[in-house]
């Protein structure tokens, strides 16, 4: 078996390897997102990934990879290339639509509870952008949905340069920011010339600098709370 990446939890101390999924993982796949789930005291965070929409990524339209150790798959990370409908990340980034099917999708990543800690998160996020070189299509942007106040998720999107666009209703009916990151290294971001730091639970303050143009760089905690930083270029 082919592995794109073989390390050491050292949290755990156990070794483990990471390879590419396919659809005989489907069934651990619903497993370990049903259990990340269940340890969730906030549910509405995490939107898990259907059956049918597992097997659409599996099928061509995009790939996923996998952590496992001896016990089986412990963190996996996908990537969608997705239709182009009027629901398109794209379009809530401010992209023409002529872009749209430039982008791809950073969809769900998940670590098993007994695992965090050890930084999988990242090493998957580097492992899949790495892979995603092989993909028959090239792409010019990234982008995703994180919940706000899902911590994790929000570090480890601003880890790899990404930065919210926008902060709406989607889906699923939940309050979810819109990241985006161009990725042919063409610096397009400007110089910035004012910045704002705002709670994260002040919605209405984010959405009115988003409507401006501002765009959300990196969080801090501050008094027990998460404030975001935005900025004007």
């Amino acid at each position: 078996m082919e592995y794109l990446f073989q390390g050491f939890l050292e949290k755990n101390k156990e070794s483990y390897t990471v390879r590419l999924l396919n659809k005989e993982d489907i069934d651990q796949l619903q497993e370990l997102q049903e259990l990340v789930v269940l340890d969730l005291k906030e549910k509405s965070i995490l939107q898990p990934l259907t059956y049918e929409e597992l097997e659409y990524i599996l099928d061509g339209n995009g790939l996923m990879i996998g952590a496992f150790t001896e016990y089986g798959l412990i963190a996996f990370r996908a990537l969608l290339i997705p239709p182009i409908d009027e629901e398109h990340l794209g379009l809530d980034a401010g992209l023409p639509e002529e872009e749209l099917e430039d982008v791809i999708y950073q969809e769900i990543s998940t670590v098993h509870p007994d695992y965090r800690g050890n930084r999988l998160q990242q090493t998957l996020a580097h492992l899949i952008m790495e892979e995603m070189g092989n993909l028959e299509r090239s792409f010019t942007y990234t982008a995703c949905t994180v919940a706000p106040f899902n911590i994790p998720s929000l570090k480890d999107k601003f880890s790899q340069g990404m930065e919210i666009a926008a902060l709406k209703i989607k889906y699923a009916g939940q309050l979810r920011y819109i990241f985006i990151k161009r990725l042919d290294g063409r610096d397009t971001k400007g110089e910035i010339y004012e910045l704002k730091r705002l709670p994260m639970e002040d919605t209405t303050g984010q959405q009115t600098l988003l409507g401006k143009g501002w765009r959300g760089i990196s969080m801090e905690e501050e008094k027990g709370g998460y404030v975001v930083v935005y900025v004007k270029r």
